[in-house]
């Protein structure tokens, strides 16, 4: 059994300037990001260029980081947000919603499909490989913050089990490397794989998706649910669940819709 090491949140203090751990691992997100986009683009017949990558890039970080903190807000703790509105832009103290972060980048691709000319899915099934690195990194701020712990385990003596200080004594599931392995790693080496070769447009987005959604809906049975959310339908299915498994229909939906068309992704 482990106990979850106490880390500071505050990577480095020079002066006044504090830069948070949280912060950093959203920087690593769109580094690496940028860095598979660009490699990406290198490759012959890609389509894209640096520039562009680049510019994909900053539109996304937009999204994630309005449409992230926006969608928590929302989705979790609107109370909050009523009572405290200052609390809204104090992003560094944590508290994002993936499911708000990905329809602040498909409205963020959506603009950027207006300026360049390109079509929606074009740009979709280009950055969707390079998200799950960026899920990665952010589950790892969530461990490092010692937030979003999991469930209690029925066999204490699993090796990886944690003990959560700072909740209580029982020990849990690690969920938030649960998650890094599976929405980050596992998620990023599938659609990288399937992504190296021409698919039909669309099908990349909709393997993304379908990807997340059901991992994501999987991971939720060993994250502890929010205690203002606990278990939303059934008795079991938590907020997460319930914004990811129609993630899992429309990728179901794109998919399908794909491979009829056959229109080719350039």
């Amino acid at each position: 059994m482990l106990v979850y090491p106490q880390i500071d949140p505050i990577a480095v203090s020079l002066g006044p300037v504090r830069i948070h751990w949280y912060g950093l691992m959203y920087l690593c997100g769109f580094a690496s990001g940028w860095l598979l986009g660009a490699w990406r683009a290198r490759q012959p017949a890609s389509g894209w260029t640096s520039e562009e990558v680049g510019d994909v890039i900053f539109y996304a970080a937009l999204g994630v980081i309005l449409g992230g903190r926006l969608g928590y807000v929302v989705f979790y703790e609107p109370a909050r947000a009523l009572a405290d509105p200052l609390w809204i832009v104090q992003v560094w103290t944590g508290g994002m919603s993936f499911h708000g972060g990905m329809l602040g980048v498909f409205f963020a691709m959506w603009l950027f499909a207006r300026q360049t000319g390109r079509s929606f899915f074009q740009i979709t099934d280009f950055i969707a490989p390079l998200v799950p690195p960026g899920l990665f990194f952010g589950r790892l701020g969530n461990f490092i913050g010692g937030e979003l712990w999991g469930r209690p385990v029925s066999d204490p003596s699993l090796p990886w089990a944690m003990v959560y200080r700072h909740v209580d004594n029982l020990p849990r599931h690690p969920s938030e490397i649960y998650e890094a392995l599976c929405e980050g790693l596992l998620l990023f080496i599938l659609l990288w794989l399937f992504s190296a070769r021409p698919r039909p447009r669309m099908a990349v987005s909709g393997l993304f998706l379908i990807g997340y959604g059901c991992a994501r809906f999987c991971m939720e049975f060993f994250r502890e649910p929010d205690a203002d959310q606990g278990y939303i339908l059934f008795g079991w299915m938590t907020k997460g669940q319930m914004l990811s498994a129609p993630m899992v229909l429309l990728g179901i939906i794109l998919m399908v819709w794909a491979y009829r068309r056959r229109e080719r992704s350039a």
